[in-house]
């Protein structure tokens, strides 16, 4: 089970973010808040699902993967039930973060967990799949968003999240081994946590690889943030209808992210990686002639589509580049990645509504300019030498004293 379990972790982020989207317009009557203050919950979550993780990895090297996980996901539960019961914005958003930090637990210690058990080209399938059920969990949230929608308000749904997490702590006690074993478990304190930060900083691969997926998932997360908005305000759409939209682009999400774990095992790791960049340009250019020229839907739609699953064919080489060679703190490393990946999208978000509700140009300046970020990086950081395929055969990697 555990395999399964550790799949089933990484869910935490996607339905906390998107199971509530299609009701974020009604959420922000209700409460009486400006489009920006309800952004905000988007943004909160995010910067917790970053600080989370940068707490949990180094910890996780430290005491296991399973006692910081179970705590993890019990605070999960209850911030989740203090978001239900917010009476103000700003206690949803105070709540939003600690929903979002205890959510990024299970996420990093998911990767961690999958760098214990796995090597080899079995390492890029597992972060292969994690891809994909990231992208189905994004389809499954504003599904039943929608759904859930016709019979309650978005407190409803908020308690709904609490169910899922205290389902997936019963799967915790009765299902998740220990996979990181005593005599290898980190030593030290706060300067040996800082020696390994240090020491994975100052690999050129691992930093780019942790700046290019951080700037395309802040690409990821102005379209989260935005697109209900334009979609919903400027071109009409119900909250189901949202949706189905949404659901359309997370079903290319989880399918090239399957693509990518595979075409980065039998192809090629930057290959891929610069397949997904392409993707992602040629995207956020369609948003933001869509944005210049007020385009229809449908050239919308197509754009979202491409954008979206050119992150998705990104996310597995990128994350096989960082930790692949790490195995002795892929928590730390882990934590690293995810804090890049949520905070850069945390601080995207809250632009795509800086002009109003219902523009679609911020949204095309904010994902063209993050992309271009991203591609800024590659060149920077990975481009400069000719970088072999990464995975070790075993577990045997590098030292940590050895920087590329």
């Amino acid at each position: 089970m555990l395999p399964i379990l550790l799949l089933v972790l990484t869910v935490f982020g996607p339905i906390s973010m998107d199971l509530y989207l299609p009701v974020l317009p009604a959420l922000t009557i209700e409460l009486d808040a400006a489009t920006s203050m309800a952004q905000l919950t988007v943004t909160a979550c995010l910067v917790g699902l970053a600080l989370g993780q940068l707490i949990a990895g180094p910890l996780s090297d430290k005491f296991g993967r399973r006692l910081p996980l179970f705590v993890g996901v019990a605070a999960y539960v209850l911030a989740s039930v203090l978001c239900a019961v917010s009476p103000s914005v700003e206690l949803l958003i105070a709540a939003r973060l600690v929903q979002g930090m205890a959510g990024g637990v299970g996420i990093v210690i998911a990767q961690a967990a999958g760098r214990d058990i796995y090597s080899g080209g079995a390492l890029i399938r597992f972060y292969g799949r994690l891809t994909v059920l990231g992208g189905f969990a994004a389809i499954i949230g504003p599904l039943l968003g929608g759904q859930l929608a016709k019979v309650t308000d978005w407190r409803g749904l908020f308690l709904f999240l609490a169910a899922i997490g205290v389902l997936i702590l019963v799967a915790i006690v009765l299902g998740f081994r220990e996979t990181l074993p005593r005599q290898l478990r980190a030593d030290g304190g706060f300067a040996q946590i800082g020696h390994d930060v240090r020491t994975l900083l100052s690999d050129r691969v691992f930093l780019g690889a942790v700046l290019v997926q951080g700037f395309v998932y802040a690409a990821l997360f102005a379209y989260l943030s935005g697109a209900t908005y334009v979609l919903q305000g400027m071109y009409g759409l119900s909250p189901q209808e949202y949706a189905f939209a949404f659901g359309l682009n997370s079903a290319g999400f989880m399918v090239f992210g399957f693509l990518a774990g595979r075409t980065s095992e039998h192809w090629s790791v930057q290959g891929t990686l610069l397949a997904g960049l392409a993707m992602c340009a040629f995207g956020a250019l369609g948003l933001l002639a869509s944005g210049l020229f007020e385009l229809p839907l449908a050239a919308v739609i197509i754009s979202l589509v491409v954008m979206v699953s050119g992150v998705a064919v990104t996310t597995p080489p990128t994350t096989t580049l960082a930790l692949a060679g790490y195995p002795q703190i892929a928590g730390t490393a882990s934590s690293l990645l995810g804090m890049a990946r949520f905070a850069f999208g945390g601080i995207s978000a809250p632009f795509v509504g800086i002009a109003g509700a219902a523009m679609l140009l911020p949204l095309g300046l904010i994902t063209a300019a993050s992309v271009a970020l991203a591609a800024t990086a590659y060149l920077i950081y990975m481009c400069r030498r000719n970088t072999p395929n990464p995975i070790p055969a075993s577990d045997t990697a590098r030292p940590l004293a050895e920087h590329r």
